[in-house]
């Protein structure tokens, strides 16, 4: 079984077989950096609903479509996928507290949040870095995830901000390089 191999400089992680790749695979993974989203819509009852994600990516261009992926145990995706649309809040550096708050199951994620409805009445969450309201397209299941694709219908830069990142388990803002 291959091990984790340490230098003097660097953890080194070399996995070659599939149960050591099954080990070391959060950790590997947690190296690649990003963007941070609060996918929210409203539920049968018309309360807000949300969550946290990670793994949100651009699709396509032409039609405009943006897709997340959730766990299958997720109790927040029922309600998205039941009401059809959602939106996007592609979070600023600023909201790491509230990036926590969302990735919680359980608790009243809306309690002290401030936000406006968007045109699909989804929750737009204030200071948000951008939002775009999106209406579910494809929802198709892959692994112990659901892929969620979301044709665009709105896209709402409202301030000049920067976004907050995940990284190494660990939230970041964005530093320039040179």
């Amino acid at each position: 079984m291959d091990t984790p191999l340490r230098s003097s400089r660097t953890h080194v992680i070399e996995a070659t077989c599939p149960d050591a790749v099954r080990e070391q695979y959060r950790t590997a993974l947690s190296h690649f950096g990003s963007g941070v989203v609060i996918v929210t819509s409203t539920d049968d009852d018309g309360s807000p609903i949300g969550m946290t994600v990670g793994s949100f990516s651009s699709i396509s261009m032409e039609p405009p479509l943006v897709g997340f992926f959730a766990a299958h145990t997720s109790t927040t995706l029922p309600g998205i996928l039941g009401r059809g649309t959602f939106c996007v809040n592609v979070l600023a550096e600023s909201q790491h507290a509230l990036a926590r708050s969302f990735a919680r199951t359980g608790a009243d994620k809306f309690a002290g949040v401030e936000w406006t409805p968007d045109a699909a009445g989804s929750p737009r969450l204030a200071d948000a870095h951008a939002w775009i309201g999106c209406t579910l397209d494809v929802r198709t299941s892959i692994g112990d995830h659901d892929l969620v694709v979301g044709a665009v219908d709105t896209l709402v830069i409202p301030t000049e901000s920067d976004p907050l990142l995940f990284h190494r388990s660990m939230f970041h803002g964005l530093r320039p390089t040179r």
